[in-house]
């Protein structure tokens, strides 16, 4: 059975405000503009544009070969990832839900390993970024204030996949300089899509929402914010973990 599907009206999702759309190679790559507090001023000048461009391309993310608005179908654990005509906000019925394969890697910062069994039993807000994206940049502080929450309710947390990124002490500093503490796999390849039932991998910023049992709840294959994501993960701090 396909899930259910519920599409983010254009008129209300929020611009991309990311000048750069391609990932870099080793000698150019985008710094990091502005902290926490400055991005959140910053987010007007190109809303009409940016809005023409959500209408023409379907889709609100940096990557060097966006597929959000084609269907794309691949095996990934026994979830199926679809986005039929393009839609890129996608919500997942509790009975209809496939969990992801696991998903696992070296610590941005540190030698640690990571792994999507890390967290059993707990709510997972996968975000593959990239320091180089503008999007990205723009959406930390609203993941930020997402991991607060969970962790707060002691019912899951944020996980970071940073992909594309040739300099891992550049996405570190980002981190760091940006107050994100909530923790990343560095994944240069973005290898860990292969776990995820064919999300596309070209398409950054994306955001998927995984229950307690590690299903994908939500799909956002765009820039999102804080009461977005809220909106999304709060009705799965009520549902019941792993039997």
């Amino acid at each position: 059975m396909n899930p259910t599907h519920r599409t983010t009206p254009l008129s209300t999702r929020r611009p991309n405000t990311g000048d750069t759309h391609t990932p870099p190679d080793s000698a150019h790559s985008v710094s990091p503009v502005g902290g926490i507090g400055h991005k959140r001023r910053v987010r007007t000048f190109l809303a009409g544009l940016a809005a023409a461009t959500m209408v023409l391309g379907g889709v609100t993310a940096c990557g060097d070969n966006n597929t959000a608005g084609k269907d794309a179908v691949q095996q990934g654990g026994t979830f199926k990832f679809v986005s039929p005509g393009g839609q890129t906000s996608i919500s997942y019925p509790e009975n209809e839900r496939k969990p992801v394969g696991d998903i696992k890697g070296q610590a941005l910062a540190g030698d640690k390993q990571i792994s999507l069994d890390d967290y059993q039993g707990q709510i997972v807000v996968l975000n593959s970024w990239g320091q180089w994206c503008g999007p990205c940049r723009s959406e930390s502080d609203d993941l930020q204030g997402v991991h607060e929450k969970l962790t707060a309710q002691k019912q899951g947390t944020v996980l970071g996949i940073n992909v594309k990124d040739p300099s891992k002490d550049k996405a570190a500093d980002f981190v760091r300089d940006n107050g994100i503490t909530y923790p990343s796999i560095y994944d240069p390849p973005f290898k860990s899509a292969l776990a995820l039932g064919g999300v596309p991998a070209s398409v950054i910023p994306t955001t998927i929402v995984l229950d307690k049992q590690h299903r994908p709840a939500h799909i956002f294959l765009q820039e999102v914010t804080e009461d977005q994501l809220w909106k999304v993960v709060e009705p799965l701090t009520k549902e019941q973990g792993p039997q």
